[in-house]
């Protein structure tokens, strides 16, 4: 980053975007939804004023307790997942998984990443199958799918220890209809054209997740 780069960056803007990630990292942890330091979230900054008009991304900074409010939450990345200015902070583990995101699908502003017991239970539960199918929910509606025989299908990859393989099979599935995705025993990475619409895509796929592993064991119950 030159001095130039430095000097236009819009700090309103950069202000904006770590409030909206400290009002959503709030809501969730309240939650629960980022137990022991796990968990990322990311929102984008639009700064015309930078070369080739490059967007900045607000990131969480890595092994930071998410119950609780710092002035060393979140930092500045390019979308080569560069810091964007010096910092003794370190960016989440899995920014390459948030970048590569953003440059798959260009109308997302927003990407939260959440480790859960419903959606880690669903990732083993159909791991195997690479996916998982959700027909005829009404909470469909919140991804925008209003048929009346409404399915998504929600792909689910390996866990990877390896953070640029495990970008690349998120990479490899990621389909612009379908805001989100699984990783098998980890979590989901979800997204949205707004933190907003992000936040509800995960509301969303977490309730769907909940219903099929109660769905599940009624069902098991039953049998016996």
């Amino acid at each position: 980053m030159t001095k130039n780069e430095f000097e236009n960056i819009n700090l309103e803007a950069i202000q904006q975007a770590f409030k909206t990630l400290q009002t959503a990292k709030g809501t969730l942890s309240q939650r629960g939804w980022f137990p022991a330091t796990s968990g990322n979230m990311s929102v984008r900054i639009k700064c015309s004023s930078l070369e080739n008009n490059q967007p900045i991304i607000a990131i969480t900074s890595s092994g930071k307790d998410k119950s609780v409010h710092t002035s060393e939450d979140f930092l500045l990345v390019n979308l080569n997942g560069d810091l964007f200015y010096p910092t003794n902070l370190k960016p989440s583990a899995e920014t390459l998984i948030h970048t590569s995101i953003y440059q798959l699908i260009p109308n997302c502003e927003a990407v939260f990443h959440v480790h859960t017991i419903y959606n880690n239970l669903i990732s083993a539960l159909y791991g195997d199958q690479g996916k998982v199918i959700f027909m005829k929910h009404e909470m469909l509606k919140a991804f925008n799918i209003w048929k009346e025989d409404a399915s998504i299908t929600i792909p689910i990859v390996e866990n990877h220890a390896n953070i640029p393989k495990l970008a690349e099979e998120i990479r490899r599935v990621i389909h612009p209809e379908v805001p989100g995705v699984l990783i098998k025993n980890h979590g989901i990475y979800v997204w949205g054209d707004s933190d907003f619409a992000t936040k509800r895509h995960l509301e969303a796929f977490e309730f769907l997740f909940e219903y099929q592993i109660n769905m599940f064991f009624l069902e098991k119950f039953n049998q016996t």
